[in-house]
């Protein structure tokens, strides 16, 4: 099969099509036919040589963490899914380095749901990481019907899913973008603050919650009431709690269950999905060095 491979670090043009064996499928998984994926900041990170932690595997690498497609095999003891089933789904890249930039990806079936109806893969593959880092930052937090909660980065992937979602569950949110993201903000029912350089201009203690996916950092938490919730974008951009405040951070697992609840909100119309670009396997490259041009508003995807 053809996947997105480099074997060392640097610059996106490490990155090259390479020939790798099909995988078969063990206990529990099933093979899934890419349709398509989505490259995330991280891969920039991980390509570049700059992730701060060990993987768990060497190189050569194979890139990718959502998949959209159609399941090609199916494993020993997998119920509830079949050969020809259309599903989306993450694979937690950092732990298996298992990259859906390729052909085929074999997956444990539990991290797969069906794929939300009559959407093409490449909308359907921006949904599972981005849709469930913004569905498990809001389940860190707990908050019920009516609570208000600060969102920054409010217009890229995981914030406009954590708007729309906040949106679903009666919460009150605002979000923190620039300025040309204001049409979009209050499309998802929130209020708009524009982004600075340091801290939104708001009163302190203005809010239940905030999450803070612009890495703004320890700053926010006086905007947090005394008792209230904060989620930072990763565990080591974790600031010390003060006041009360439960202090949290997005470490995204896969949930096949929580990703089918959010698959049944696009096909009610309930969370948009935005696509900036599709590129192929062979313009992986163009598509790293889009992404880190920055301004990116949806998934760069990328199809095979």
């Amino acid at each position: 099969m053809r996947a997105v491979s480099y074997a060392e670090f640097g610059g996106p043009e490490v990155l090259h099509v390479a020939d790798r064996p099909v995988p078969e499928p063990g206990p529990g998984q099933v093979r899934v036919r890419v349709g398509a994926s989505v490259v995330h900041p991280v891969d920039l990170m991980v390509r570049a040589g700059r992730f701060p932690a060990p993987l768990p595997t060497g190189l050569p690498y194979t890139p990718g963490w959502d998949v959209a497609g159609r399941i090609d095999a199916v494993g020993p003891s997998v119920a509830g899914l079949t050969i020809g089933d259309e599903v989306v789904g993450f694979s937690p890249w950092l732990q298996t380095t298992v990259g859906t930039h390729a052909e085929f990806v074999v997956m444990q079936a539990e991290w797969l749901t069906a794929a939300p109806a009559g959407v093409p893969a490449t909308e359907a593959a921006t949904l599972p990481t981005n849709g469930l880092a913004a569905a498990q930052a809001l389940d860190l937090l707990g908050l019920p019907a009516g609570s208000s909660v600060l969102v920054t980065g409010a217009a890229g992937q995981v914030g406009g899913f954590l708007l729309a979602l906040a949106r679903s569950a009666g919460l009150r949110a605002t979000g923190v973008a620039g300025a040309g993201d204001r049409e979009f903000v209050e499309s998802q029912g929130a209020a708009f603050v524009p982004r600075s350089d340091g801290p939104p201009a708001v009163p302190p203690a203005s809010f239940d919650a905030v999450v803070d996916l612009a890495v703004v950092g320890e700053p926010l938490l006086d905007l947090v009431r005394d008792g209230g919730g904060f989620v930072a974008a990763s565990p080591p951009l974790r600031p010390e709690p003060v006041r009360g405040i439960g202090v949290h951070a997005l470490d995204v697992s896969p949930d096949g269950a929580r990703l089918g609840d959010l698959v049944k909100l696009v096909e009610s119309g309930d969370i948009p999905l935005r696509v900036a670009e599709v590129f192929s396997f062979a313009e992986a490259a163009a598509a790293h060095d889009r992404l880190a041009r920055g301004g990116v508003r949806g998934g760069v995807v990328i199809v095979p």
